[in-house]
C-alpha cells in the first residue's frame, strides 16, 4: 500500500460521507414533500383542482419525477461506488493484516537475531578454543623444554670452561666388542 492511496481513500472517504448527507436530505425533503401533499389533498376535501392549475401541478409533477428519478439514479450509482469501495477497503484491510502479520514476524526475527548470532559464535569458537589450549599447553611443554636444554647447555658451557677441552662422553649403553688386542711392544 502506498503513501498515495491512503489520502486518496481518504478523500474518496470523505467524499462518500458528504454524498450521504446529501442522499439523507434530500430523502428527508422528498418525505416531507410527500406528507404535505399527503395532507393537502386528504385534508381539503372541497380541494378541487382547477384545470389550469392541475396542468401547473401535472408539470411540476413530472418536473418532480424526473428530479426524483435523477435522484434514485444518482443514489444507485453512490450505492455501487460504496459496495465497490467497501470492497476495496476489505482488500486494504486484509493486505494492511498480512502485513502487520510480516512485519511483526520480522520483528520477532531481528530480536532473535543478537541470540542467534550468540550462539553461533559459540559454536565456532569453541574448537578456536580448544586448538588454543592444546597449543599453550605445548607452548608450556617446548618452554620446559627450552629452559631444561639451557640449563644443560649452561652447564656444560661451564665445564667446558673450566677443563679446556670439550670431550666427547661416551656413553655406556654402546657397547663395542672387546676383541681389540692391545698394542704389542715388540
Amino acid at each position: 500500500m502506498s503513501q498515495s492511496d491512503t489520502p486518496n481513500n481518504q478523500v474518496l472517504s470523505t467524499e462518500v460521507s458528504q454524498l450521504r448527507q446529501e442522499l439523507q436530505l434530500r430523502d428527508q425533503l422528498v418525505q416531507q414533500l410527500s406528507q404535505e401533499l399527503f395532507r393537502l389533498v386528504k385534508g381539503n376535501t372541497n380541494f378541487i383542482p382547477q384545470r389550469s392549475e392541475s396542468e401547473c401541478d401535472l408539470s411540476q409533477l413530472e418536473a418532480l419525477r424526473e428530479q426524483l428519478q435523477a435522484v434514485e439514479q444518482q443514489v444507485t450509482f453512490y450505492q455501487d461506488e460504496i459496495t465497490s469501495r467497501d470492497a476495496e477497503i476489505y482488500q486494504l484491510r486484509q493486505s494492511v493484516q498480512e502485513l502487520t502479520d510480516r512485519s511483526r514476524m520480522l520483528e520477532q526475527v531481528v530480536q532473535e537475531l543478537p541470540q542467534i548470532y550468540r550462539r553461533k559464535f559459540e559454536e565456532r569458537m569453541t574448537p578456536v578454543r580448544d586448538k588454543v589450549a592444546i597449543l599453550q599447553r605445548e607452548n608450556r611443554q617446548l618452554q620446559a623444554e627450552l629452559q631444561s636444554v639451557s640449563y644443560r647447555l649452561a652447564l656444560k658451557t661451564r665445564h667446558a670452561s673450566h677443563s679446556g677441552i670439550d670431550l666427547p662422553n661416551f656413553s655406556t649403553t654402546i657397547s663395542e666388542p672387546s676383541n681389540i688386542s692391545a698394542p704389542q711392544n715388540a
